[in-house]
């Protein structure tokens, strides 16, 4: 051992004072009343004033509890402030609602209303903001996306009994013919357009964003204005083309808002998820507005919802705006211009996609022409029999979104065959076994195989193309999704109302699209130019 040194007077420690005693908490000992050590006799006291210290360091007891224990301190050691005196039922800030004075049924039953009202709405709060959503903007685009979703459902309510029943494949060819050009053309009009519009716009995304839901503000109280002479129909065209426009802005804007903590695929199925649920509270209340007004008390409902989404729109964080050094994005293996080529990969995903969505666009239209055949006359029953098949595509879009947000998939290419199989298998059954039930179950697995193909799709495009290049791929891969609901809605517009017929053409041309996504998996193609003749990974293109 090292002898010590000579006593250093300025680096003594506390506990090297001879004065110094350290605190001790005296533990209540049972049957001892509190403040009185264990060894005092009964009825004596400590003599310390409350709050002090004994000479031992000890402190005099406070108030205690039935058990004996003190009452809580905060790291100091000092009591928590006294609370301010409040009138009976009077809330406390960030409290939920209090029960009142007098208890009756109507009191208690709205109490317990708007207690569950508070807790769902920060439940939604929390679950729009995780993930640093709130931070990154996502969450600003999410409740856009809702409103948007929103605005979809009632204007669809709102034209049920005009556009969607008056059209039946057995009246007149010219209603088809119209309706077809109402429910088809907008989605063929925004695809080839907007996609090369969105890789010059620098800036004002924002900007394209809020005034698609203002113009949609103007169209829906044209057709509320409108209702029963012919200025509906053009009113109708142009909203569509506006919604169209603002899902594939948004898809092009997505990657801006994107957080660290999660992916592209679970995002885009988030946002999805809120639509859904958007969708289906709002909808429900223009069917409300539709039940007391009429269908032009829904549309105004759809301009206040429109005009409130412009205004989401605009709230989105600004870097949305910062473009710089983006690269537009080619589906030619052997592009004219030096922009970023899709890679084998993509193109499996966007066949396998189209595909898909081929088939909830001719379910959704085909499925309404048929049960309004053989429903003639009935509105309840066509309303009941076209709720079963939405009903099942609403729930396998839930369960699709849900399962892709949180899983992670190493072969997005794979799930992407995997999810077209199960569709063409759905339609063969379909085909065989005709009916309304084999319906419901193809729109079950259709919307299924839709959300999880789209889940793929994003994870590849996230993690195949760079940075630069991901908004314009968005764009395009938006657009190319939309024409292939285009063709499906137009062949279940145009095919005999038959369930055996439809579904044996839709399993044919769902067979063509899967031998296209296998041949492009392989490096061969069916259609020259657009297969899977390029690399897998191509070069990132420096801007």
């Amino acid at each position: 051992m090292t002898r010590p040194g000579p006593e250093d007077p300025s680096r003594r420690y506390p506990w090297e004072d001879d004065e110094y005693k350290p605190r001790t908490r005296p533990y209540p000992t049972p049957g001892v009343p509190p403040g009185v050590p264990p060894s005092a006799p009964p009825g004596a006291s400590s003599g310390q004033p409350e709050g002090r210290y004994s000479s031992a360091g000890s402190r005099a007891h406070a108030p205690r509890d039935e058990r004996g224990y003190p009452p809580p301190r905060d790291e100091r050691g000092y009591p928590p402030p006294p609370r301010e005196p409040r009138e009976p039922g009077q809330p406390r800030p960030g409290d939920g609602p209090t029960l009142p004075k007098k208890l009756t049924v109507t009191r208690v039953a709205w109490f317990r209303t708007k207690q569950l009202s508070t807790q769902a709405v920060r439940a939604f709060r929390r679950a729009a903001h995780a993930d640093g959503a709130k931070q990154s903007g996502l969450s600003s685009l999410t409740y856009a996306v809702m409103l948007n979703y929103a605005a979809d459902a009632a204007m669809a309510v709102a034209l049920a009994n005009t556009l969607f029943f008056s059209a039946a494949a057995g009246e007149s060819r010219g209603k088809v013919a119209l309706y077809l050009l109402i429910t088809v053309a907008p989605f063929a009009v925004v695809a080839p357009v907007i996609g090369p519009v969105l890789d010059r716009i620098q800036h004002g995304r924002r900007v394209a964003l809020a005034l698609s839901c203002v113009l949609r503000v103007f169209l829906s109280i044209v057709m509320a204005m409108n209702f029963d002479n012919w200025g509906l129909y053009p009113a109708a065209l142009g909203s569509m083309v506006l919604s169209k426009s603002f899902t594939v802005l948004k898809a092009a804007i997505t990657p801006r808002v994107l957080p660290r903590e999660i992916t592209l695929s679970k995002t885009n199925a988030r946002m999805t998820v809120f639509g859904l649920a958007a969708g289906g509270v709002f909808g429900a209340v223009a069917a409300g507005f539709a039940n007391l007004f009429g269908s032009p008390g829904a549309l105004w409902f759809t301009a206040a919802l429109c005009l409130v989404n412009a205004w989401l729109c605009l709230r989105i964080p600004a870097w949305v705006e910062v473009t710089e050094g983006e690269v537009p994005t080619s589906l030619r293996a052997r592009p004219h211009k030096p922009r970023q080529t899709l890679g084998r990969t993509v193109v499996v995903a966007l066949w396998g996609n189209g595909s898909i969505r081929m088939l909830t666009g001719f379910l959704m239209l085909f499925s309404a022409f048929v049960v309004r055949a053989q429903t003639e006359g009935d509105a309840f029953m066509q309303l009941l029999l076209l709720g079963v098949i939405a009903g099942a595509a609403g729930v396998g879009s839930f369960l699709g979104n849900a399962v892709g947000a949180r899983l992670h998939f190493g072969a997005p290419d794979q799930v992407v065959i995997g999810c077209l199989v199960a569709a063409v298998l759905s339609t063969i059954v379909a085909a065989i076994l005709p009916g309304l039930i084999t319906a419901a179950v193809v729109g079950l697995v259709g919307a299924t195989a839709s959300s999880l193909a789209k889940v793929s799709l994003d994870a590849v495009i996230q993690d195949d193309l760079p940075e630069e290049s991901r908004a314009s791929a968005f764009g395009r891969s938006e657009t190319i999704l939309q024409l292939g609901w285009v063709f499906g809605g137009a062949m279940g517009v145009l095919l005999p109302t038959e369930y055996w017929i439809g579904f044996t053409v839709l399993s044919g041309l769902l067979a063509c699209g899967l031998a296209q996504t296998i041949a492009t998996r392989q490096g061969s193609t069916l259609i020259p130019g657009l297969g899977g003749d390029r690399p897998i990974r191509p070069t990132a293109v420096t801007p």
